[in-house]
């Protein structure tokens, strides 16, 4: 009988413990702290944006937010090792942010660096699930530079079949020979 009141107590008290708790991650704390600077980025506002998510990193140094946005911010600035380190120091927080992994990847291809781009993308593409063509398009560009063309072209495909665009029109290209269909 005691056995069955502590087992009733235990559930009770696991099912109030989950309803009170936190369930958000730092990862979405942070983005709703830096909505503003998340804005500015959406909107294009780079410069404001860059200077936004460096007093956010000053402020938060162990935001991954602060270092990913910033990160997104030096490489539309063309700053890509800055990037790769901001990017970086990000997944170094937070390993989960797919963006990272594709933004660190298109600095690695930006700086000739395909392998590294290469295996970024590949986290990219698995962090997103199937659900991001950008990731397919520069996994095969990079697969391209480092001479597996079957593969990129697969890549590619799979892009088209997601809905880029972008991805289609590489394929009409050379080294690619097979025909293109679009549903």
């Amino acid at each position: 009988m005691e056995v069955a009141l502590l087992c009733l107590l235990f559930v009770v008290y696991l099912t109030l413990r989950y309803y009170l708790m936190d369930h958000d991650t730092p990862s979405d704390k942070d983005r709703s702290r830096f909505r503003k600077g998340i804005e500015l980025v959406s909107t294009r506002n780079i410069t404001e944006a860059h200077r936004y998510f460096d007093d956010a990193v000053r402020q938060h140094p162990k935001s991954a937010i602060a270092y990913a946005y910033r990160g997104k911010c030096q490489l539309v600035q063309d700053n890509y090792y800055s990037a790769i380190y901001d990017l970086t120091q990000a997944l170094s927080r937070d390993n989960t942010l797919a963006d990272c992994y594709l933004d660190r990847g298109i600095a690695y291809y930006k700086t000739n660096q395909f392998s590294d781009a290469f295996r970024e993308f590949d986290k990219a593409v698995w962090h997103f699930r199937d659900e991001q063509p950008d990731a397919y398009r520069w996994r095969a560009l990079a697969r391209i530079q480092i001479r597996q063309i079957p593969q990129a072209e697969s890549d590619l495909r799979r892009a088209v079949s997601l809905g880029d665009e972008n991805s289609f029109h590489i394929l009409l290209k050379p080294p690619f020979t097979n025909p293109v269909f679009q549903k």
